[in-house]
């Protein structure tokens, strides 16, 4: 996690915009845990010392890291009660890069925003890009860009959700950093993890990135429509999720085409009315 990516180094802070904010002001600048590493480089009989200062330093790394995640789910407590209290139904939508979160975002604001009022938070670690995708289908939107940082914590969609202020009764979509390890491990207070996965990427990323398939509600397997092209068995792929999750539930879509959406729409449908009663 942090300790060992380095996304923690806080040498870029995170930027909270809304896609107006073109030319990068910073609304809101964040610094996120700064470590500053001190190392003992003494050789000969300062060698004991040595070994010494490096276990105290890998203990301090995982209380940093322990602290870290301490924080991010008091925060993210924080969030889940706002949610609560207004009847905001909020996801957490992971995946690796390229696995078409964006584009499953786009086909489904654009099939439902007559029927349910969206709102929606964009992290990547630079550009506004996705925040413009979604702006040009009138939907409200908040970019985060976290810098450094490879995946969003508690504290920046808290900042987010000022900024954005989401109506009672809404949906708030959280697209999440491209990467399928650290968002793992921080919980934003979402009422659902929603992991997705494309046709593309072989049957054992759940095997290879357990906690993520362990941690997510929802599976959704996307790109079907490049099935005649590959070379690979959805049900060893949903075999492999199920071995890490049990409880995952699946969806096989496309979101450029359009196959297999109304099963997700009426699953999101059936949720939104659970959640505003």
């Amino acid at each position: 996690m942090c300790g060992t990516c380095g996304c923690g180094s806080g040498e870029n802070g995170v930027r909270i915009l809304s896609p107006a904010e073109k030319n990068g002001h910073h609304h809101h600048d964040h610094d996120h845990h700064h470590h500053d590493h001190d190392h003992d480089h003494g050789h000969g009989h300062h060698h004991h010392h040595h070994d010494h200062d490096h276990d105290h330093h890998h203990k301090t790394v995982l209380e940093v890291e322990q602290d870290v995640l301490q924080q991010n789910e008091v925060m993210a407590a924080r969030n889940r009660g706002y949610f609560e209290a207004k009847n905001i139904f909020a996801l957490n939508l992971v995946s690796s890069p390229g696995s078409g979160k964006t584009a499953l975002l786009e086909r489904t604001l654009k099939d439902l925003k007559e029927e349910i009022p969206f709102y929606v938070i964009e992290g990547d670690q630079q550009t506004l890009n996705d925040a413009n995708r979604i702006a040009a289908l009138e939907i409200p939107v908040v970019q985060i860009n976290t810098g450094k940082g490879c995946h969003l914590e508690s504290d920046a969609v808290y900042e987010a959700i000022k900024k954005l202020k989401p109506e009672e009764n809404s949906v708030l979509m959280i697209e999440n950093v491209g990467n399928l390890v650290c968002p793992s491990m921080f919980n934003l207070g979402e009422a659902k993890r929603v992991v997705i996965i494309s046709t593309t990427e072989g049957v054992d990323k759940p095997l290879k990135y357990p906690d993520m398939f362990h941690s997510s509600d929802i599976c959704i397997i996307n790109k079907i429509d490049l099935l005649p092209y590959l070379d690979i068995d959805l049900e060893k792929l949903k075999e492999y999720a199920l071995r890490v999750n049990p409880k995952l539930q699946f969806f096989e879509i496309s979101a450029t085409k359009g196959d297999g959406m109304e099963a997700w729409y009426t699953w999101l449908k059936k949720n939104v009315m659970v959640e505003s009663h």
